[in-house]
């Protein structure tokens, strides 16, 4: 692993245990500053992804795959009520499944709690990029993505823009 690999990963773990620790509140504000941050920043992603398109136009690309590289206003928005249904889901964090009692007379429970830090290697579809994000950040979890190099300037603009709608939370400071 290269050595801004590994301090990037590093950073990440950091993160991922105050993140871990967050309110269910404060990640859906996160998750809705995140998404008020894609819907403003909408047309940088756009150009992003139109470089992206033109770059895989030149390689040749078959049409299915430069189809499921594009973005549009309509798929930027789907993004977004993606960031929106994930925010209506139940924090998974702390709740208890399973709750029993030994012989000895203890209880014994399985609760859910964070993963840490979760690697997400996906092909050149930007929406997984935000999609990806919000179900860790909602869970708790830090996450590293590695994105297809084909959709690698739409990507940097999602995670800029994510970033930038981080900042905005109450996670600022803990989860970037």
């Amino acid at each position: 692993m290269s050595t801004s690999l590994h301090a990037h990963v590093e950073q990440v773990k950091h993160a991922s245990k105050a993140l871990a620790r967050q309110s269910t509140q404060a990640k859906n504000h996160a998750l809705g500053c995140i998404a008020r941050a894609l819907k403003a920043r909408q047309d940088l992603l756009l150009e992003a992804n139109r470089a992206d398109l033109v770059a895989g136009q030149q390689k040749g690309l078959s049409d299915a795959f430069l189809d499921r590289l594009t973005l549009t206003p309509q798929r930027v928005d789907a993004m977004i009520g993606a960031i929106e249904e994930v925010m209506d889901l139940e924090d998974p964090v702390g709740r208890v499944d399973k709750m029993w009692r030994r012989p000895s007379g203890i209880r014994v429970g399985r609760q859910r709690i964070p993963l840490g830090v979760v690697g997400i290697i996906y092909e050149s579809r930007p929406n997984v990029t935000s999609d990806a994000a919000a179900l860790c950040l909602k869970s708790g979890n830090g996450v590293v993505l590695k994105g297809g190099s084909d959709a690698f300037k739409s990507n940097q603009a999602i995670y800029h823009a994510m970033r930038h709608g981080l900042a905005q939370s109450q996670l600022s400071s803990q989860a970037q």
